[in-house]
Parts: C-alpha cells; structure tokens; sequence
C-alpha cells in the first residue's frame, strides 16, 4: 500500500484547508498515494481554542463531506483531524475521520488523551471521547489510530497491535518548544518498536508546530521524514516486512497478559 503524509500548514479557514486538501491530493493522486493523512487540527488551527465552538461540525458537516468529495475525485482513502460538535455543549471532540476511496465514512476516532500539559491545556476547549480508536482495513493494511498526545501512553500502541494493527497513524499537531522535536521522533521509533508495527506521524507546519513528520518501519528504522517545511511523504507499506520483523523479535507473543492486568 501506497501511503501519503500531508505535513501542511493550516490556517483558521476550513474552506481554505479544504482547498489545500484537495491540491495535495491531485498530487498524491499522481504518486499512486491509496491512502492519504493530514494532521490532527487539520480542519482549522485557530489562536484562540475559545473560536473552536463555532468552528466545530456534527459529523458529516460541510468539512468532512467536501473531504468525501476528494476521496471519491482521487480514489484514495482519507484520514484527517476535524472538529466535531457536541449537541448542547460548549467544548467539542478533537477527531479524526476515516473516508475510503468511494467517500464513504468508514470510522471516527475521538481523542481520549487531552494535553493538559506545557502551558496547554486543551481541556479547557475540547471533551475526551471515551472509546479506545478503532483498527480499520485501509488499502488491505490493518491500520490503528492515535492523536498527537495519545503518542506517550504506550498501552494505546499496544491494544492496537493486539487488535491486529500493522500500520498506526498519528496525525498530530506537535507543538514546537525545547526538546520536543526529540520526544516527538523518539517516541515514534519507540511505539514501532515495542509494537513492531509501522508508525507514521504527521504534524503540522508553521510556526506553533515542529513539523518533521516521519515515517517508522518495524524494526524502528526511519525509511521517510520531513523538515519544517510543507511536504508530502509517500512511502510504500510492505505487510511482508511486519512479518520478516515479527517473526525475527516475536515481542508480541511473548508478552505476558497472566501478570498484567
């Protein structure tokens, strides 16, 4: 499977992220990209987290069905973060949709981890969903889910790998600051490697952001990464590669659930 990382930056404007979306697609498209992943936030990254509420969308709103129409023009899967109303709330759902090539919506993932840490506090704007993410078929790769600050609790990674996940995304909006840059890459190749799994992770670019999306195989090598610019990574998933790796470090099996809880 062809997959694509759409390491972007985003503006306030969903209609204008639309637009982006749809031009980086048509070049993926050309690149045989089958499944294509922006960052979380995708749909718009305000200043202010208190513009979130009006900017937020029940879950087929126009955002999420102009990146159906995408879909469906390029025959590629779509993953990408969108805010998502809550009924009679004022905080909304950090998500992200999952639309395959006929812009069907497969899966919805609702972050459960909010980063309430650095001088962030998310939970101020945003709920946590409170479903683990799903593991969805996605161009005959099982595939996992997570969202930028889910990427340090590990035990995520793993119920993932345990459902099946060869290949888990991380769209993320990775804030820039000392040493972050570092957590970020580092804790990609961990989760690779503890899980011997793919793990890709796309953030955002521009100012607030590092940037740096990169791409893991199993054996915690980097075959794909980004600078701080806008770029799209394409990489090209081998499940026989999971297997060569499983099969050589089976951590999996050895794993010990009669003394876990």
């Amino acid at each position: 499977m062809r997959l694509g990382l759409a390491q972007v930056e985003p503006c306030s404007n969903p209609e204008t992220n639309l637009e982006t979306a749809g031009l980086v697609a048509a070049e993926a498209g050309e690149k045989g990209v089958q499944l294509l992943v922006f960052p979380e936030m995708f749909m718009a990254a305000p200043d202010d987290p208190s513009d979130l509420p009006s900017l937020a969308e029940e879950a087929n709103g126009s955002f999420v069905q102009g990146l159906r129409h995408i879909a469906r023009t390029h025959l590629l899967s779509v993953v990408a973060g969108v805010w998502e109303a809550i009924p009679g709330h004022n905080k909304v759902y950090n998500a992200l949709v999952v639309i395959d090539q006929q812009g069907q919506i497969l899966e919805r993932y609702r972050k459960i981890h909010l980063f309430d840490a650095l001088n962030v506090t998310e939970s101020r704007a945003m709920s946590p969903g409170d479903a683990l993410p799903p593991v969805v078929d996605l161009a005959g790769v099982p595939t996992g889910l997570g969202i930028c600050y889910d990427l340090r609790f590990p035990e995520l990674f793993r119920s993932l790998a345990g459902r099946g996940a060869e290949l888990i995304l991380v769209p993320a909006a990775w804030y820039s600051g000392p040493f972050k840059e570092d957590h970020w890459l580092t804790l990609l190749k961990a989760r690779a490697l503890e899980n011997t799994s793919y793990v890709a992770g796309v953030s955002l670019t521009g100012p607030r952001f590092c940037a740096r999306s990169s791409i893991i195989d199993p054996f915690g090598v980097v075959i794909a990464s980004a600078g701080e610019m806008p770029e799209l990574l394409t990489v090209d998933i081998a499940r026989a590669r999971v297997e060569q790796v499983r099969t050589k470090v089976p951590s999996l099996r050895h794993t010990r659930p009669d003394l876990f809880s």
